[in-house]
């Protein structure tokens, strides 16, 4: 069900800072319309760390609204706050989620018996399927395999989406966790390498402004059309460069703002990207061939 190319939402902004409801339900619509398999709303690259919890609420309503069932949403419902977690996973099930994505608790830094008492509590209150969200370089914690494969015996916790960037991982998770367990790239440019030690697919910050190439290049991969998914994972190599220049959701926003989907505004502590950045960006779009 969890598979191919989800895309990791940004939230359109307006100048202002307030989101843009609008804005948010036609780049979803389109998404879905390029070939996304599946949507997953307020991450990282939403800004969830800034949104109240009221719009929280509201991106992931406006995303499975205008999914309607054509691809599963899957909510981000992270907190390093197992309580407040718990409430956002609740909110995500009533509202009509698929899955819920849930962070490992940043800031606090629990031990591996700590993340492993978090998640079975989130589990065990909210009859919905969790995948594990494990990103050490935003979160400073490392969810080891052994508690992963502790979690996985759990029948709400389906899979993980693995931003380590460490291609030895997803081997070592497959022998612990069983081939049934959802493994999702969180680095772009892994996409593919990730699939071949044992992975389904991407949960992509590219795919927000090359919807259509995220998505053919995972059904080529999954087809069997080997060559041509590495050709296309070859032609986006620069935008996922210009992408990450600097911390992300800046770049995707600016590049998504150049395709007239919506502003470039992040809210702070972001800060507007810099010129070079700007003209990173712009040349990667250039060469990708998503600007004329």
């Amino acid at each position: 069900m969890f598979k191919g190319s989800l895309v990791a939402l940004i939230t359109p902004m307006r100048e202002d800072g307030s989101v843009d409801e609008k804005a948010y339900a036609e780049f979803v619509d389109w998404q879905i319309k390029e070939g996304t398999h599946a949507v997953v709303p307020v991450g990282t690259t939403g800004e969830s760390p800034t949104l109240s919890h009221q719009e929280h609420r509201r991106v992931v309503e406006i995303a499975i609204d205008v999914a309607k069932g054509r691809v599963p949403v899957i909510a981000g419902a992270g907190s390093n706050s197992t309580e407040e977690a718990i409430a956002l996973t609740r909110h995500a099930k009533e509202a009509g989620a698929d899955a819920a994505l849930i962070v490992t608790p940043y800031y606090n830094k629990p031990t591996q018996e700590g993340m492993y008492l978090h998640y079975t509590a989130i589990a065990d209150a909210v009859d919905l399927p969790i995948i594990i969200y494990n990103i050490p370089p935003r979160s400073v914690v490392d969810m080891s395999v052994e508690t992963m494969a502790r979690l996985a015996k759990h029948r709400n916790i389906i899979g993980v989406k693995d931003a380590t960037a460490n291609l030895t991982r997803p081997l070592h998770t497959s022998r612990a966790c069983g081939e049934s367990f959802v493994q999702l790239s969180g680095e772009d440019h892994t996409a593919l390498a990730f699939n071949t030690a044992g992975g389904v697919g991407c949960i992509s910050v590219t795919a927000n402004v090359a919807p259509r190439l995220c998505s053919e290049m995972q059904t080529a991969w999954a087809e069997g059309r080997f060559q041509e998914a590495i050709a296309i994972q070859n032609r986006l190599v620069p935008l996922h460069d210009a992408l990450f220049a600097e911390t992300s959701p800046g770049p995707v926003k600016f590049a998504a703002s150049l395709l007239g989907k919506t502003s470039e505004r992040c809210r702070l502590p972001l800060a507007p990207l810099m010129p070079a950045t700007r003209e990173k960006v712009k040349a990667a779009m250039t060469e990708v061939g998503l600007l004329n």
